[in-house]
């Protein structure tokens, strides 16, 4: 792919120095079993399927059944009520302000915003997201690392072709009295993209559900015996089948862009 083709995801940090996104890991961190990551191509891909966004700073949160407080090392590990306000990321309302178009002063996005639903809060991963037209982001609690016990995250897509805004994440904490470490040694995020097609109405309501006994024909039980009755069969059945085949067929795909390119040079002029 040319250096110079615009990127399908392009992040933006407003916040000085903290992580950049990086590649989704095919094993989970490492934390995949061995045999998942060696045979399971289902589990490797949604591992790796995007990028991981780091929290911009180590903090804390705590719902105590009214309200959420938070702390952090600027605050001395006091802990602070966040209410339905919103505070900033540390100092950096004056740097934003020294940086930015004076008619733009001011106007800093919120660290932590704290949102009307009960243990629900908005935080900020200090970035800004711009997507190349048709795709948007997904945006999920990383794929296939376990999930912390206190507090879980909503998931959105967003449309970032069409809104150039920053990138959130909604946590919702499910324990009352229960410390929340959040920090940089896990990604908070993975965010994945999507072409807008694949979640139209049209794809959406194009779907259909058969039931096997009754209607299925030749086809169906060839594939059947392909998937299923040959593998079992073998008289050296090697796991895996399944992750080895797909793998062949992906290296020999090629650049993905190319082919739509050449697609749409083919097709005739409207």
């Amino acid at each position: 792919m040319s250096q110079d083709r615009t990127p399908i995801v392009a992040f933006h940090r407003l916040i000085p120095g903290i992580p950049a996104p990086e590649r989704a890991d095919r094993s989970a961190l490492g934390g995949l079993p061995t045999r998942a990551f060696r045979y399971c191509d289902a589990v490797t891909s949604a591992s790796g399927f995007g990028w991981h966004i780091t929290a911009p700073l180590d903090f804390s949160l705590m719902f105590d059944g009214h309200e959420v407080l938070w702390t952090c090392e600027e605050l001395e590990h006091e802990w602070m009520p966040l209410g339905l306000g919103a505070v900033q990321y540390p100092h950096f309302r004056a740097r934003f302000d020294e940086e930015v178009p004076e008619d733009v002063r001011g106007f800093s996005p919120p660290f932590l915003t704290g949102l009307p639903e009960p243990g629900v809060v908005q935080m900020w991963t200090g970035l800004f997201v711009r997507t190349a037209p048709g795709w948007s982001l997904l945006s999920r609690a990383p794929a296939n690392l376990p999930r912390p016990a206190a507090y879980e995250q909503f998931e959105g897509v967003v449309e970032f072709d069409k809104w150039f805004g920053p990138l959130f994440t909604n946590i919702r904490m499910t324990r009352t009295d229960t410390v929340v470490e959040i920090n940089q040694l896990r990604p908070i995020l993975q965010v994945q993209p999507i072409p807008q097609f694949a979640y139209a109405d049209a794809v959406m309501n194009s779907s259909t559900t058969t039931d096997a006994f009754t209607q299925w024909g030749d086809a169906e039980w060839d594939a059947y015996r392909d998937s299923v009755v040959i593998p079992a069969n073998a008289e050296e059945h090697k796991p895996g089948h399944y992750a080895t085949e797909i793998r062949r067929q992906r290296r020999g795909q090629g650049c993905p862009f190319a082919a739509m390119a050449a697609a749409r040079e083919a097709a005739p002029a409207v």
